[in-house]
């Protein structure tokens, strides 16, 4: 729990040395919310579940399509029958966000790929565990009307270490809403 504290100081940390720099670009925020989908053993072991997050991109200036985005997420899936209890997953995820259409698009399709921070409770005596982990996704964001909000639909493969031998992968299906320029 002392890394996620000292990786969160960080991020704090240099989002405040980039203010002025923001400035020039555009940030979009938003909200979302979906389901998570175990994959490989983590499928054998648990049920599909949920996972509700925020998360901010900053379009880099001059590029129009080419961004930053910081994610922290909450998800929980069940433990398939005999086995009671579930396994619960707080992370952080630091990642570029390339967009292949122009902010103008009616619908605007996104890549994504990154590195980010897991904190594993899989409940019963199995110790926590802080791990690192990689992603990569898409998504297509819809323009709401006249204003700058989108609705945004969007998954990403996740892969984060274990103590084991084996890899902790899902894939989160979510629905957001993101605001912002």
């Amino acid at each position: 729990m002392k890394r996620l504290g000292l990786a969160i100081l960080a991020v704090a940390l240099c989002m405040t040395a980039t203010r002025t720099a923001m400035a020039q670009g555009h940030l979009r925020y938003g909200v979302q919310a979906g389901l998570l989908m175990p994959v490989s053993d983590y499928n054998t072991a648990d049920k599909m579940g949920f996972i509700g997050g925020v998360g901010a991109t900053y379009w880099l200036p001059g590029t129009g399509n080419i961004g930053v985005r910081g994610d922290v997420s909450y998800s929980s899936t069940a433990h398939k029958s005999p086995v009671t209890g579930n396994t619960k997953i707080i992370g952080g995820t630091a990642s570029f966000v390339y967009a292949l259409q122009p902010a103008s698009a009616p619908a605007r399709f996104m890549l994504t790929a990154g590195v980010g921070f897991y904190n594993l409770d899989f409940g019963g005596a199995t110790p926590k565990q802080s791990k690192l982990g990689f992603g990569g996704g898409a998504a297509v964001a819809f323009k709401m009307g006249s204003s700058s909000s989108r609705l945004v639909v969007g998954t990403r493969y996740t892969s984060v270490a274990t103590d084991g031998a084996s890899r902790l992968t899902f894939l989160p299906i979510t629905v957001g809403l993101s605001f912002g320029k």
